[in-house]
């Protein structure tokens, strides 16, 4: 929703304590999803000595942060209705600058509609990081699948400290050289993997010869509480340039309450072959959008350029902006004191060149010496 968690984050990057009001104060429902919530909850595990209140109504949120720790041996239970994608991004911006690595057990939706797979987390979202110098110990691990409603997915994330971001350039795309992708089924037939990777072959085949998608069905101990199947694809350019697409079946449960209506310009995916072509095409749609990373990306390229050392600046070209890459903007803006320089590219790709020079936000806890 409203760009919670790239608030929280960079309020407790920056060290600058942050006030929200007024959340969701007209909605029927107003005040913190429970989503959100957790996330707090997640942010105080991860770190020593910050200050949260949250009025009675859960329409307003204090936020003084403290210090980053990390740790291991974590655990965090996630609500099903977000995937834990939408935890493990948040620890993605913070857990580089902690004390120490971080390692962190948790538990719900691996495979939910409204954010990325856990899949794409681990084939396209962790290697950005890679270009920013994380890569080492970098971990993640799908232990148990979890579709929604009820969840019961299970991973492991590690992720090393560094004493601080290196600036880069990444502005070559290149061409699409091969696709790889994740067909996951858990608790229905494992037949249907093969047909989801057919149709997604059947469309992407036409383009290129190189589609390999793996097949992962879990069964007996690795299997959630809800049945469930997908797809992840991820597309690698000549200059390794990833870009990721998803789509996961809608299974309706009976007991359970929608979580959301299905809008109508969104095809509904009831069949492993409607999920296929659905995840091809968007993965079509991504590709065809210029830029170095997809529109799912974005804001995290953004987020880390601008804590990067103040040696050189930063340059990133990426297409269209996505609302959560604009929001990221103002919120490095507001927080960090940077801003970035936009040009848009001449020639015929619409594409857009964002430069910063960066915070040189440093690792404080960790020694240099």
């Amino acid at each position: 929703g409203n760009f919670l968690r790239q608030r929280l984050c960079l309020s407790t990057i920056s060290g600058r304590p942050v006030t929200i009001t007024n959340i969701r104060v007209k909605d029927e429902r107003p005040g913190l999803r429970d989503y959100e919530a957790s996330f707090v909850r997640l942010l105080d595990k991860l770190c020593d000595g910050s200050d949260i209140s949250i009025d009675e109504t859960g329409t307003q949120l204090r936020y003084r942060p403290g210090q980053i720790i990390g740790g291991d041996g974590l655990t965090h239970t996630c609500p099903p209705t977000r995937c834990l994608t939408y935890f493990l991004e948040g620890l993605l911006l913070l857990a580089p600058l902690a004390k120490a690595p971080l390692s962190i057990r948790l538990k719900g939706v691996t495979n939910g509609t409204r954010d990325p797979s856990c899949d794409t987390f681990r084939t396209a979202t962790l290697p950005l990081l890679a270009k920013f110098g994380i890569s080492e110990q970098l971990v993640f691990k799908v232990l148990k699948r979890g579709a929604p409603p009820r969840g019961g997915g299970e991973v492991i994330f590690s992720c090393p400290t560094v004493k601080k971001i290196e600036p880069v350039e990444v502005l070559d795309e290149g061409k699409v050289k091969r696709v790889r992708g994740v067909a996951y089924t858990t608790r229905v037939s494992p037949q249907f993997a093969a047909r989801m990777v057919d149709a997604a072959r059947g469309v992407l085949n036409d383009f290129l010869p190189d589609v390999w998608i793996f097949s992962d069905h879990s069964k007996g101990p690795q299997c959630g509480d809800s049945p469930g199947y997908g797809l992840s694809l991820v597309s690698e350019t000549i200059s390794r340039c990833l870009k990721s697409a998803d789509a996961c079946a809608d299974i309706a449960d009976e007991a359970a309450p929608a979580v959301a209506p299905a809008s109508d310009e969104r095809e509904k995916l009831d069949t492993p072959e409607a999920v296929g072509l659905a995840a091809a095409r968007r993965l079509l749609r991504e590709i065809d959008l210029d830029g170095v990373a997809d529109t799912a990306h974005q804001a995290i390229i953004l987020y880390f350029l601008s804590l990067g050392e103040e040696t050189k600046p930063g340059r990133v070209r990426l297409s269209k902006l996505s609302p959560g890459a604009v929001q990221m903007l103002r919120h490095i803006r507001d927080f960090l004191g940077i801003s970035f320089q936009i040009r848009e590219d001449g020639g015929d790709r619409d594409t857009l060149v964002l430069s910063c020079l960066g915070a040189g936000i440093t690792n404080t806890a960790r020694r240099t010496f």
